[in-house]
């Protein structure tokens, strides 16, 4: 979900700033009016207002994926371990079952005294036989019931870190609450503030918001895609061309700007990660005179924006609510890092 910004014009030096002020006070003396820059017209406050807005919801929806891909990661671990501790369970009573078939044999066969039974016995040989078999069993039964112990040991730390585990998912699912309020809330202000705009002023927002950036077209590789799996991607990525921007899908009907490469990539049997700025730190970094089709761009200083290059200075991505998956310049934002998967 992109909010392309028009590039702020530079500002003056310390030496110009000094002679400004300088013949604005000559001015003043002489009774001179110094001439004043043109207020910004209400309609350019609006469409920064807008784009400030989109970007903001853009870096909250990424902190939504993010939670929500740990929550989904959460609940995988809580469901292995909970087969895990259901398993230690079985082996824990199957354990305590046969040491106390153990201990039975034992007191039924040698519950007296030794010397006694001895003394009683018809068969000496017989009953030393016995005595050495049960001797044998209370060893075995002391490792057992070792094992059992450690056994227990095992479990109880591992219901420990599943609790724990259920803890962080409650917090995780309170955080994607909380991060998709906020996206909302933000979309609908800018939703509001677009549909303020004059019908004129509203067309003229979409050809705004990709103008004013630097020409990167020259600067740019060309050729095909690096690899195989890129140009997989890459064509699944141009099947999307036109699919809606969903905040916080990852297709196949909709998507937002990271869920359309993670997307692009699975079609060619790659798993990325689920935010823009985890997918911009997978790979290799290449320059972007090196950039081929299917490689990441990935935008501003956090990397809250992403797309894929398309080549001759072109991206396909997911720019915001409104704003079908499309091509754009590559430069219609400053660009962060370009990565090759």
């Amino acid at each position: 979900m992109g909010s392309h910004r028009r590039l702020a014009p530079s500002g003056f030096d310390r030496g110009s700033a000094a002679a400004v002020g300088l013949l604005s006070v000559a001015a003043a003396v002489l009774g001179a009016v110094p001439a004043t820059a043109a207020p910004a017209a209400p309609g350019d406050d609006r469409r920064a207002d807008v784009d400030r807005l989109h970007t903001e919801a853009e870096q909250a929806t990424e902190a939504y994926n993010k939670a929500d891909a740990r929550t989904d990661a959460l609940r995988k671990e809580i469901g292995t371990a909970q087969d895990s501790i259901a398993r230690q369970q079985e082996r824990i009573n199957s354990m305590r079952d046969a040491l106390g078939s153990l201990a039975g044999a034992q007191y039924r066969s040698g519950g007296i005294d030794p010397s006694l039974a001895l003394l009683l016995s018809a068969d000496p040989d017989e009953y030393l036989d016995r005595a050495s078999v049960l001797d044998r069993i209370s060893t075995r039964q002391a490792g057992e019931l070792r094992e059992l112990r450690q056994a227990m040991r095992d479990l109880a730390q591992d219901r420990a870190e599943a609790a724990g585990k259920l803890a962080e998912l409650e917090k995780s699912r309170k955080a994607v609450a909380a991060h998709k309020k906020t996206v909302e809330r933000k979309l609908a202000k800018a939703r509001a503030l677009l549909n303020s705009l004059p019908d004129d002023e509203r067309a003229g927002y979409e050809r705004g918001s990709r103008s004013g950036r630097e020409d990167l077209t020259a600067l740019t590789g060309a050729g095909g895609p690096a690899s195989g799996r890129a140009g997989a991607a890459f064509a699944a990525a141009r099947s999307a061309l036109g699919k809606p921007y969903v905040w916080g899908a990852n297709g196949p009907t909709g998507f937002d700007c990271s869920g359309l490469t993670q997307w692009a990539y699975a079609q060619a049997g790659v798993g990325l990660p689920r935010t823009s700025q985890a997918q911009s730190g997978t790979g290799r970094r290449v320059s972007l005179s090196e950039a081929r089709p299917g490689d990441l761009v990935a935008y501003r200083d956090d990397a809250s924006h992403i797309g894929m290059y398309a080549g001759n200075g072109q991206v396909i991505h997911a720019p915001y609510p409104g704003a079908p998956v499309r091509y754009d310049p590559v430069g219609m934002m400053p660009v962060s890092s370009i990565t090759r998967v």
